[in-house]
C-alpha cells in the first residue's frame, strides 16, 4: 500500500479556470512523486479544456471512489453528468451545482479517510448559493459541515509573509460591530497555535493590525484600538502568546514591518488581502486553519475574463498543493511529537535504583 499522501482537488466554477490551472499543474509528472491527485470534476470537461486550450495531454484514471485510487496516476471522480453545459467566463447556475457537487462529495471523503487533504479550485459566491450551501464562502461551509464544532481561520500565506483574519467575508459597513475583544483574543491564539503546529514554527511572533486609520490616533479617529483591540493583545500575551501592536496597516506595509513577524493579524479581508496579494503576486495560498483537517487553495478566483484562453498562471494552484501536503506533515510530526509525553520520574537516592513515578497517586 502507498504511503503517499492523497490530495483530493475540487475543480471549482467549471467555467471558471479552474480546469487550466489543475491540467496546468497536473501536467507535470513530478507531482506524483510527491502525492497522489484525485480530482473530483469531469474527466469529459477536462478533456474540453485540454482540447481547446491545445494543452498537453494529461491521462486520468478514472475511479468511483477514492478509496481505489491508484497512487502513481492522475485520478478523476466523476461528480457531473455527461450533459452538463461549459460555457467558459459565463456564471450560470448551472456551473454552481457542478462546483457544490464536487466540495460536497470531497468533503465527504475526507471525513471517511478517503483522502488525506483538500485543495480547491475557485468557486462563484453566487452561483453556488442554494438550499444546501448558505455561506459566503469556501471557509465558512467547511467550519460548518466538518469542522466537529471548531471555529475556522483564514490565513493567507506565501514565503514570506503569512496573514490572518479577524472577519472574512463581511460587509464593510458591519465589520466594526464584529470585531470584539473577545474575538480578536480567539483568532489571535488559534493563529498562533496555526503557526505552531501547521507551519512547525516555534515562539511565534504575531503582528496585530489596528481597525482604523493611524491606529486611532488616541481615540481622535476611533475608539476601537483602545477598547478593544489592545485589551485582547494583552490577554494574549499573558497567556504567553508573543503578539504585538496595534499597527496602523499603511505604514507597518508601506516600511516592510511584516519582515520581522512570523504572521500579521489583520482586522478585515481587504485590510490584510490587498497588501498580501500584491507582495505575494502569483504564489499565494489560501489555508483553513483550526479545523481537524487541512484545506488549501489558491489565493485567486474564478478568474472569467480569461477562462478557456490558456493565460491563467498555475503557480498558486501549485503552491496550494505543496502547502497541504507540507501542512499535514508538519501537523503529523507535532503530533507525534506531543503523543506520549515522558512520565515524570526521579531516582530516591536511599534506595538503590529505584525510580518513583510522580505521574500516579502511590
Amino acid at each position: 500500500m502507498s504511503n503517499k499522501i492523497k490530495v483530493g482537488i475540487t475543480h471549482g466554477d467549471i467555467n471558471g479556470i479552474g480546469y487550466e490551472v489543475i491540467l496546468k499543474t497536473l501536467e507535470d509528472n513530478r507531482m506524483l512523486e510527491l502525492c497522489t491527485p484525485v480530482v473530483y470534476g469531469s474527466a469529459r470537461i477536462a478533456n474540453y479544456y485540454r482540447k481547446g486550450m491545445d494543452m498537453p495531454n494529461v491521462p486520468f484514471n478514472t475511479i468511483e471512489n477514492a478509496a481505489d485510487a491508484q497512487p502513481d496516476a492522475n485520478n478523476i471522480i466523476n461528480v457531473v453528468g455527461e450533459d452538463v453545459k461549459i460555457e467558459p467566463g459565463v456564471s450560470t447556475p448551472e456551473s454552481g451545482r457542478a462546483a457544490f457537487a464536487a466540495l460536497e462529495r470531497a468533503v465527504a471523503d475526507l471525513k471517511n479517510g478517503d483522502i488525506d487533504v483538500l485543495v480547491t479550485a475557485p468557486i462563484n459566491k453566487n452561483n453556488i448559493q442554494s438550499e444546501d450551501f448558505h455561506f459566503p464562502g469556501h471557509t465558512e461551509y467547511l467550519a460548518s459541515c466538518a469542522g466537529e464544532g471548531k471555529q475556522a481561520l483564514m490565513v493567507l500565506f506565501n514565503d514570506r509573509l503569512r496573514v490572518a483574519l479577524v472577519t472574512t467575508h463581511c460587509p464593510i459597513a458591519q465589520i466594526a460591530a464584529e470585531i470584539t475583544t473577545e474575538r480578536v483574543h480567539d483568532k489571535l491564539v488559534q493563529f498562533s497555535e496555526s503557526l505552531v503546529k501547521d507551519f512547525g514554527l516555534s515562539h511565534p511572533r504575531v503582528a496585530v493590525l489596528a481597525l482604523n486609520p493611524h491606529a486611532g490616533d488616541g481615540g481622535v479617529i476611533g475608539h476601537e484600538e483602545e477598547n478593544v483591540i489592545i485589551p485582547a493583545i494583552e490577554q494574549a500575551k499573558k497567556e504567553g502568546i508573543n503578539c504585538y501592536g496595534p499597527y496602523a496597516a499603511d505604514g507597518f506595509f508601506g516600511a516592510e514591518q511584516y519582515r520581522h513577524f512570523d504572521g500579521v493579524l489583520a482586522m478585515y479581508h481587504d485590510q490584510g488581502l490587498a497588501p498580501f496579494k500584491t507582495i505575494a503576486m502569483a504564489g499565494g495560498v489560501n489555508f483553513t486553519a483550526g479545523l481537524p483537517f487541512v484545506r488549501t487553495s489558491p489565493d485567486h478566483g474564478t478568474g472569467y475574463d480569461i477562462a478557456g484562453k490558456g493565460e491563467a498562471d498555475a503557480e498558486s494552484m501549485r503552491q496550494a498543493i505543496y502547502a497541504a501536503i507540507d501542512i499535514y506533515r508538519n501537523r503529523g510530526r507535532h503530533s507525534e511529537a506531543h503523543r506520549n509525553p515522558l512520565r515524570r520520574q526521579y531516582f530516591d537516592k536511599s534506595k538503590d535504583n529505584v525510580v518513583l513515578d510522580l505521574s500516579k497517586d502511590e
